[in-house]
């Protein structure tokens, strides 16, 4: 019971939070006054007399999507030689040397596409200068882009027979100094005073409280007896003497919390730390934990609710919201399920107890002890529903189940909240597509937010759609074939594939985590996940543009007693159906190679 309520407690304190954002978000977007406007406004001001940029433009589609790619290339190209330039520039106290020209193309495309895929560690690859200059600069600016296009699509459906969608050098700024930046600010004050690292000093090295013997294979010899006046190390009274002896740990320093904050709220999920927030000097205890939890959905999911206020039609926001929410308590349910009873191979036939009484219970494997199977679970649904990517547990640890749901969740089209911005607009791609097949269904012109649908915008929500699935099915199908892939797999067997098709499901749906273990550190993959990370980020943020477009230059259709209800329960089921269609159909044939086999084989 006492887990049950963890869960609902989780699922409550976002929507609590949820909705204030999304009224506040709202009012921002309108130009109208909140309680920072006196503090940020002028400096809202300040930035457009610096960049010169007109407040009242109109941008067409088009000119609005060439400042979103010429903006995003130029992150591209800054990124990239601050990476392989980093060891002759200063804030580099460690000395740390330039990034490979492939790791750096393919950290370069991961942070300017919101994706956050990290096939490094942050604390012994990139400088302090890497680190703050460019992927925390990143992470905000690339939040702000996702969320300057859904605007401009809401724009679409408000305006009557106009070119116009608004500024995105406007968008760009209100988002990053109203929202991101007083957001993130609370959030990292939060972390700092919940123990999360923020200096800027040079890494350090401290003496261990117990040594421990190392075998020449890297496997810690957990029996040893260690004798430091002699340097040896005995085991069954066996002595190995090629066994190191360690006495001294690695503890990294540097500017985390500040980027904690904003990889979390922006659906970035690109760690300080190497294996994220599962780091106890990133994510350090239960309470950093709920905050940086809570901040993975918290935009995304206040962004339902703005809709609804900006179309003036809250029921709208609402079904939309519903629709996200019903698809991630399913998918949380799973999780939580399947850890929680773990398999029959980890029971061993009742030898070993995975009971509730008096433990966790339950598959702790890959889990921190101080978070347990609930937070750990919560988090993965979290983050991949989130298309946000960092990780408080290792979901290759997962069972079959558990990690086949996280790997769904991203397949899906980073749609059930997804990432800030782009997961709404892409689930108003699927709303459209829905309407569409309604409006066959009952032999009537589909229309939704009272814009007729035509193919037009038919053609586009398709793409917008289909984006996903078709660089992730492809992407990881030549990885199949590429025979250097094999050598970067850590399991074998069906798991070998999850490993590999979670990957291309990670970059595909701009989530960013990995099954770990996975060595996504060559030339191929670090090339081939970049290309998939720049497909499916532009190709549907051009086609959601493209319908904004459209919808701005038609007029409004009145609402009589047989237009199509889009407010409703069968609508919100509809359109779940729809989801689930397009996206889980389309994987079920990968799924059954990977997760699924592996279910069965363990259960045979």
């Amino acid at each position: 019971m006492s887990t049950i309520i963890q869960y609902v407690l989780y699922l409550a304190i976002l929507i609590v939070l949820a909705i204030p954002l999304g009224a506040y978000i709202s009012k921002v977007m309108n130009g109208e006054k909140t309680f920072l406007s006196k503090i940020l406004t002028p400096c809202e001001n300040l930035v457009y007399r610096i960049m010169r940029v007109d407040k009242a433009e109109q941008m067409t589609w088009k000119k609005y999507a060439v400042s979103v790619l010429v903006f995003s290339g130029v992150g591209l190209v800054f990124l990239f030689l601050l990476q392989l330039l980093q060891g002759v520039l200063p804030g580099n106290p460690q000395h740390l040397s330039g990034v490979k020209w492939d790791l750096a193309f393919n950290t370069s495309a991961s942070f300017i596409t919101n994706t956050n895929w990290q096939a490094y560690s942050g604390e012994s690859t990139l400088s302090y200068l890497t680190q703050a200059l460019g992927l925390t600069v990143q992470n905000f600016v690339s939040a702000a882009t996702g969320i300057a296009v859904l605007f401009a699509l809401i724009r679409g459906f408000i305006k009557v027979k106009s070119t116009g969608l608004g500024s995105f050098w406007v968008d760009l700024t209100r988002i990053v100094v109203h929202i991101l930046l007083p957001l993130n600010l609370v959030i990292s004050l939060l972390l700092v005073g919940g123990g999360v690292i923020q200096n800027l000093k040079i890494s350090e090295t401290v003496s261990l409280v117990e040594p421990i013997a190392v075998s020449a294979e890297g496997e810690i010899l957990k029996d040893a007896v260690i004798d430091l006046d002699t340097a040896t190390v005995t085991v069954d009274g066996e002595i190995f003497s090629d066994a190191q002896i360690v006495t001294e740990q690695f503890v990294p320093m540097g500017p985390a919390a500040s980027q904690v904050a904003i990889k979390q709220t922006g659906t970035n999920g690109g760690g300080y730390m190497g294996v994220n927030s599962a780091h106890p000097l990133e994510n350090p205890n239960a309470f950093t934990n709920l905050i940086e939890m809570i901040s993975l959905l918290l935009i995304p999911a206040a962004l339902c609710f703005t809709f609804g206020s900006a179309v003036k039609n809250k029921k709208q926001g609402i079904a939309i919201f519903m629709a996200m929410f019903l698809c991630l308590v399913v998918a949380l349910g799973c999780i939580a399920v399947s850890e929680q009873v773990g398999t029959s191979q980890l029971a061993q036939n009742g030898t070993v107890n995975t009971s509730m009484i008096e433990q966790a219970g339950g598959n702790m494997e890959g889990k921190e002890t101080r978070f347990g199977i609930a937070a750990s679970s919560t988090w993965a649904a979290f983050t991949t529903a989130a298309s946000n990517g960092s990780v408080n547990s290792m979901h290759d640890s997962y069972t079959p189940l558990g990690g086949m749901v996280t790997m769904l969740l991203m397949q899906l089209g980073e749609v059930i909240f997804g990432g800030v911005g782009c997961g709404l607009y892409g689930m108003l791609a699927f709303a459209i597509l829905a309407v569409f097949i309604a409006g066959l269904m009952v032999g009537r012109t589909p229309e939704f937010l009272g814009k007729k649908i035509e193919p037009y915008e038919m053609k586009w929500s398709v793409l917008v759609c289909l984006a996903t699935p078709i660089a992730i099915l492809v992407g990881s199908g030549l990885a199949a074939v590429v025979p250097s892939v094999m050598d970067s797999l850590n399991n074998s067997g069906a798991h070998g594939f999850s490993e590999m098709l979670y990957a291309y499901s990670s970059c595909g749906g701009n989530n960013g985590s990995a099954f770990a273990g996975f060595n996504a550190n060559t030339v191929f993959l670090n090339v081939s996940l970049g290309l998939v990370m720049l497909f499916v980020r532009f190709l549907p943020i051009i086609g959601t543009l493209a319908i904004a477009g459209s919808l701005a230059g038609k007029k409004k259709i009145a609402t009589t007693a047989g237009t199509l209800s889009t407010t409703n329960g069968m609508f919100v089921f509809l359109l779940i159906v729809v989801v689930f269609l397009i996206g889980a159909l389309s994987f079920f044939p990968a799924l059954a190679l990977g997760p699924l086999a592996e279910f069965f084989g363990s259960i045979a």
